[in-house]
């Protein structure tokens, strides 16, 4: 039986570390994509439940109901978000102490009536929505769907 000889190692550096480009690199690139769809999907998350909140905040209201008397200021406000806004004066007795009740309109056409009967005496319906997030909406959570004129 004859030996042969072990071939000798002829490179006596150390092994070469892989390229960017080898498998053994991919790791770390998946864990950074991965992190970065995580965090889309918990601000998409968080922007969906804020938009599901304020839709709920406006669709269900806390009170409804219907006060008179005097409007004595409206206009609309706002830097970005214009609403209406406006106070209605109300007198129980002539000569007593007036109550002021401030309200934010959403709709032109309810605005524009209310806007032609500024001074005369009105009857406003309203809606409250309580826990609405900004003031973008209106800055009162009092809503006022309808207005009509009273008569003296």
């Amino acid at each position: 039986m004859t030996l042969l000889p072990l071939k000798e190692r002829t490179d006596m550096s150390e092994p070469s570390t892989p390229s960017p480009s080898t498998p053994a690199s991919a790791p770390p690139r998946r864990l950074g994509r991965r992190l970065g769809c995580g965090a889309a999907l918990v601000l998409l998350l968080a922007a969906g439940g804020f938009a599901l909140y304020v839709w709920a905040a406006l669709k269900f209201n806390f009170s409804e109901g219907e006060r008179a008397g005097y409007v004595q200021k409206f206009s609309k406000k706002g830097w970005v978000c214009k609403s209406w806004e406006g106070e209605l004066a109300m007198v129980s007795l002539p000569g007593t102490l007036a109550e002021t009740f401030r309200f934010s309109v959403r709709d032109d056409k309810v605005a524009e009536v209310i806007n032609a009967s500024v001074g005369k005496r009105v009857a406003l319906s309203y809606e409250q929505h309580k826990g609405i997030p900004t003031d973008c909406f209106g800055e009162t959570e009092y809503f006022v769907t309808g207005a009509k004129l009273v008569e003296p």
